[in-house]
């Protein structure tokens, strides 16, 4: 067994910074990569079960969504042949690895956070190509990725520590968390480094082991982070990495009777339906499956009568735009109280009509592209559902004209102002760059619209009225409220993330509580004397 090197005690968790873009010296470092990345000619990408790289008779695609021309990896499919030996391996492995001490396994996470930082201008590139993200959107989240690793290598150590228990005369009694067993992780396609690496490393840290089905749509991304375990002396078997379509691998991960946990990340109708698979005991299951999942939300941004309007504005531009509005946290309603409804749209609008949209290799870029070309139809369809039905289009509408040179996913960012509270565009998610802006009566409407959604993810109230800002702490039902910011932006650490309701199981990434969900309570009792 590979030893992993942690000190006892560790420096108190402190955020990771951000690259500052502006610096000549860094910006020529990040051009330079996504340059280098770009030249490449597709990378294979193996499965990999027990440490062994594997081919499949059939492969699909990696591409870039600004390029679609543009191959970027070859990747072999699973099938249900993999996904045993996967599961077969983890269950092997996780004999060795949950007796490993917690400050060994933290070791590891250590280790891997310092090798992400030193990749970090290749692990952005990657997020600009292969997911179509910002310069800042990708560092962003590669900040994110380290956060978990250092957060949660720390969280090891704290859960491995005695807990404490009421004394009782005569007896010693302890309290253990112990590890689950082997897990199916399923991160998403928009955060491919950081829920990625968060989910699986949560799980590895505290003492499990992990079949990764990464997302089709980034499997790069997840297979460059797979190598960086590897090089950091990851034990064979304790991640395996099975890429293939979500039916097949997906499905047949989470019906497995040798698999003890889910940890997935994705939308609410593929949540549902692997909770659904989760659910059903297979001959020889002898335990309930856990599910920890986090499945996507209708969030809004309240702004009342007593808001700052321009701090309103740039929120909302910057929630329902960033990343081209496909992050779960995103604003896709804008709840304004009709007093200042006017005043609000007429400063909101030129912040959005100034937002440039391309490929996401040049820095002044604001918007790149949609995931894929399914992503882009499903929102054109919205977007002429509202068209249709008579709502008001006070910008965007279409796709954007960077999508004549590449044939990219480029979508202008659109609003849609006076939409019904019932329209389909205030209630599904659409998970793109469409913004609904509803018209409310007064706070107790705001309040009611808010919360008519199955969702309950995020949110964000603007107004400088502290008795309404006393009511919506209490009233309004999400995972994650903001006052007077925006409601995307998370932070490890400083805002743990989940949601309520149809928004998943409030796992609350980047919390103390999120190890726990990987880990089950031991409880021995000895008399004494």
């Amino acid at each position: 067994m590979v030893k992993y090197r942690a000190m006892a005690t560790l420096p108190t968790f402190h955020n990771e910074p951000f690259l500052d873009f502006t610096n000549d010296g860094i910006r020529r470092a990040q051009s330079a990569a996504i340059d280098e990345l770009a030249r490449r000619g597709p990378r294979d990408v193996p499965v990999v079960i027990a440490g062994e790289r594997q081919t499949t008779a059939a492969t699909f695609s990696s591409r870039n969504p600004s390029d679609p021309g543009h191959v970027l990896a070859m990747v072999a499919r699973a099938g249900e042949a993999e996904v045993r030996r996967a599961v077969d391996a983890a269950d092997r492995a996780f004999d060795r690895w949950r007796w490993v001490p917690a400050r060994e396994r933290a070791g590891l996470l250590l280790r891997a956070a310092a090798a992400v930082r030193k990749r970090r201008y290749e692990l952005n590139a990657l997020a600009c190509l292969e997911a179509g993200k910002t310069w800042p959107e990708a560092d962003l989240e590669l900040a994110e990725a380290v956060d978990f690793l250092e957060l949660y290598a720390r969280e090891a150590m704290r859960i491995a520590a005695p807990q404490p228990l009421t004394p009782l005369a005569g007896e010693m009694n302890e309290l253990r968390y112990i590890p689950l067993g082997v897990g199916a992780v399923i991160p998403p396609w928009n955060f491919p480094i950081a829920i990625m690496a968060g989910m699986t490393m949560a799980a590895v840290a505290a003492g499990n082991t992990v079949v990764l089905k990464p997302s089709s749509d980034t499997p790069l991304i997840a297979w460059t982070f797979f190598e960086i375990l590897e090089q950091c002396g990851l034990p064979p078997g304790v991640v395996n990495f099975v890429p293939g379509p979500g039916g097949v691998v997906g499905e047949g991960l989470c019906a497995h009777p040798r698999t003890r946990f889910i940890a997935f990340t994705g939308s609410r109708d593929v949540g549902v339906r692997l909770n659904t698979v989760a659910a059903a005991v297979a001959p020889g299951q002898i335990w309930l499956k856990r599910v920890v999942a986090e499945m996507g939300g209708k969030d809004f941004i309240i702004v009342d009568e007593a808001a700052d309007l321009d701090d309103a504005a740039a929120a909302v531009a910057g929630s329902a735009f960033g990343y081209q509005g496909q992050k779960c946290s995103a604003c896709s309603r804008a709840i304004v109280h009709h007093k200042v409804y006017d005043a609000f749209v007429a400063k909101l609008i030129p912040r959005v009509e100034v937002l440039t949209v391309g490929p996401p290799r040049d820095p002044k870029v604001a918007m790149g592209p949609v995931i894929n070309e399914a992503a882009m139809k499903s929102i054109g369809q919205y977007v002429a559902a509202g068209k249709q039905d008579g709502l008001a289009l006070l910008s965007g509408g279409g796709r954007a004209p960077a999508a004549d040179a590449t044939g990219g996913y480029f979508l202008q960012p659109t609003v849609f102002g006076n939409v019904p509270e019932n329209h389909r565009i205030a209630c599904e998610e659409i998970f793109g760059p469409v913004l609904a802006v509803i018209r409310a009566r007064d706070f107790d409407h705001e309040i009611a619209i808010a919360n008519a959604t199955e969702y309950g993810l995020t949110g964000s109230i603007f107004t400088l009225d502290r008795e309404k800002i006393a009511r919506a702490r209490r009233t309004l039902h999400c995972g994650n409220l903001y006052v007077n910011r925006k409601c995307t932006g998370a932070m490890v650490g400083v805002h743990p993330f989940g949601g309520f309701n149809m928004s998943g199981t409030d796992s609350k990434a980047g919390g103390t509580d999120y190890l726990g969900l990987f880990s089950q309570a031991k409880v021995v009792s000895e008399k004494l004397g």
